[in-house]
């Protein structure tokens, strides 16, 4: 209770700051205040001043996939949010979705680094050479997700993800397994655009906690005796269809799993065949 009457204290506080400090100098003695406070940072300033006429933002993952900003509303939107970012020491271990470029008028370009969807309590998630920031995730709904005309399957994480976990099952992989299976999504050029690594990290945990000796492949280096490799064939926003093979290298054989998902009924609906549907 002593806790919550500080806290509550430490609250009316900072709104009497605020309020007398706007009413007495206006917006300046406010962004100063800002900053004492560690609510405002001044490292993006060259964007307020107009210096930075396009924003790029580029997928990591499909480098043919990105936005080119221009328009002075969304610009001043994006230094709102990254003006209020926190500087931190730490980044994220997770590799980076997305990577924002702004030129300074022909001289001078800034590039970062951006991971979607992380929490404020996480480690930085806005990051270059020498600066890392917490960033609020605004940037994904406000920014990145209004700039995007390709539409996504909906659900796409669950369905997606729960597809490979659901031949798995079928191949009656559990966590007795022994064998080393690896997960190839990263030639699955068609949605790479909607892979996160957030999502990534989801879909690990969920393999540790079902099976056994089962990882998704970094490279053209892995040495899995078992390679499960997902190939999307189409999708929109509520039908996804892939195929998923699975190569055993040391028995030499391939299975191929055609997969329909389709949104009927307010729920998925995954059907998984052995040969191709006329359908397909």
């Amino acid at each position: 209770m002593l806790y919550n009457k500080k806290s509550k204290k430490k609250f009316i506080l900072l709104f009497l700051i605020f309020t007398l400090s706007f009413s007495f100098t206006g917006c300046n003695s406010i962004d100063k205040m800002k900053l004492k406070l560690g609510l405002k940072n001044n490292d993006f300033e060259y964007i307020k001043e107009n210096k930075v006429q396009k924003i790029i933002i580029q997928n990591t993952r499909d480098k043919g996939f990105r936005f080119v900003i221009t328009d002075k509303k969304a610009i001043k939107e994006l230094y709102d949010i990254l003006s209020s970012a926190k500087p931190v020491n730490t980044k994220s271990s997770l590799e980076p979705d997305y990577i924002f470029e702004m030129d300074e008028a022909g001289s001078k370009a800034y590039k970062f680094n951006y991971i979607a969807g992380l929490d404020k309590k996480e480690a930085g998630n806005l990051y270059s050479k020498d600066k890392i920031y917490i960033v609020s995730k605004r940037i994904d709904n406000d920014i990145i997700k209004s700039f995007w005309t390709i539409r996504k399957p909906k659900d796409f994480k669950y369905v997606y993800y729960n597809s490979i976990i659901e031949v798995l099952k079928k191949e009656s992989i559990n966590k007795k397994n022994k064998e080393k299976i690896g997960i190839n999504i990263k030639d699955d050029v068609d949605i790479a655009k909607f892979i996160l690594s957030t999502d990534l990290e989801d879909f690990k945990t969920e393999l540790k906690n079902n099976f056994s000796n089962v990882e998704l492949i970094k490279d053209n280096n892995s040495n899995s005796n078992i390679e499960v490799s997902v190939d999307t064939e189409g999708y929109k926003s509520t039908m996804y269809k892939a195929v998923i093979k699975v190569s055993n290298k040391n028995k030499r054989t391939e299975k191929k799993y055609y997969i329909i998902d389709e949104y009927k009924n307010n729920r998925w609906n995954l059907n998984i065949y052995n040969e191709k549907p006329e359908n397909f």
